[in-house]
């Protein structure tokens, strides 16, 4: 939106709660009623709009433009593959993509693909191609630790925080494949436009986040 207003658009969940906290301790989320289930707030004093969105169609809404700014997690924009910046790692909300499954399942059968249930399947296809090995990906959206268990697949690729769910189904993580955290992301041509108002929320986050570190 290109009306003078900054715009940031902010996920559902407990990203966007911890990253509404950050903005709030910096004195720039007054607006913002969070029992409220308003999905637009307008701070005209500073003329930042505040779009709050599926945590997954963050990096949707910053890629087109609607939203120059957007807090989201690293899985999402690995997996959309979209060309926007990366501006500031958060500090929060980190975890790890990792390969599960049960204890000694081979990762590179010979005789047959390897099967991997996932809600991230362009994550999953590009880190086994480096890898050279074949696979059968199985897209799921909902509790991908059952691939395994109901036989659907061999393994799942998912991010993993603590690993309780993992363990209390008897699976485990047989690799790690990279960390990830909540990232803050711009829109390229808004960055170029608008660099200025940008560098000043990015500057003044950067700031808590290195208190907090």
């Amino acid at each position: 939106m290109n009306d003078g207003y900054l715009t940031i658009a902010l996920p559902k969940g407990r990203i966007g709660k911890t990253a509404m906290e950050y903005m709030e301790k910096l004195g720039i989320f007054d607006v913002v009623k969070q029992s409220s289930r308003k999905l637009i707030f307008i701070d005209e004093t500073i003329k930042i709009r505040y779009m709050f969105v599926k945590a997954v169609d963050v990096v949707t809404y910053v890629n087109s433009g609607v939203a120059d700014l957007g807090v989201v997690g690293r899985d999402i924009i690995l997996e959309e593959n979209a060309a926007v910046y990366e501006l500031l790692d958060l500090g929060f909300g980190r975890c790890k993509f990792s390969v599960a499954g049960f204890k000694g399942t081979d990762l590179h059968p010979k005789n047959a693909p390897l099967r991997v249930a996932t809600k991230y399947p362009n994550v999953a296809r590009r880190y086994f191609k480096r890898r050279n090995q074949p696979i059968d990906i199985i897209k799921l959206n909902g509790s991908v630790e059952l691939g395994p268990i109901a036989g659907l697949s061999d393994v799942i690729v998912d991010i993993v925080e603590t690993g309780g769910t993992l363990r209390a189904n008897g699976l485990e993580v047989l690799e790690d494949m990279m960390e990830i955290s909540a990232k803050l992301i711009a829109n390229p041509a808004a960055y170029r436009f608008k660099r200025s108002a940008i560098r000043g929320i990015t500057d003044m986050l950067n700031e808590r986040v290195e208190k907090n570190a």
